[in-house]
């Protein structure tokens, strides 16, 4: 696979906007590892390669087990979740899926038993920030593997 675009550098603006985005998530106050999952699940179910093996490897490096990174698909079934990253989980997929779920009444009523607004908002910023990567790196063909987490 090649890359057909390089995006960061045909739309830089656009990228450093993303980018912004990204500096504040990472200092809103959720745990970095709920963020990394949520981030994980969603390109899971998107399918893009790239960010599964960027935000697995972030993962990993932030210490999550690797145990509860290989049931993140099947996360309904495992008993590795808090209740809280359940109720993440869940309106992490609904809006990943927004085209066939349109946000449920129920997941939202799940997801607000465990955040208040602002982490709520937080939490929707995350996942519509990752679907958003995911599209970019899908539709440029992103070459997945060559990523390294940041050393800390």
């Amino acid at each position: 696979m090649e890359n057909r675009l390089n995006y960061p550098k045909a739309a830089p603006d656009a990228y450093k906007a993303m980018l912004g985005v990204e500096t504040y998530l990472h200092s809103c106050g959720l745990e970095p590892a709920l963020l990394h999952m949520l981030k994980l699940r969603a390109s899971q179910i998107n399918g893009c390669a790239f960010c599964i093996d960027m935000h697995w490897k972030d993962s990993r490096a932030a210490g999550e087990p690797e145990h509860r990174l290989y049931a993140l698909d099947a996360w309904r079934e495992s008993p590795f979740y808090t209740e809280r990253e359940r109720a993440a989980l869940a309106w992490c997929e609904s809006l990943t899926r927004i085209a066939e779920t349109h946000a449920p009444d129920e997941d939202f009523a799940l997801v607000r038993e465990h955040f208040d607004d602002k982490s709520l908002a937080d939490l929707t910023w995350t996942i519509a920030a990752i679907n958003a990567w995911n599209r970019m790196a899908i539709a440029f063909r992103a070459v997945p593997g060559k990523y390294q987490p940041p050393k800390r």
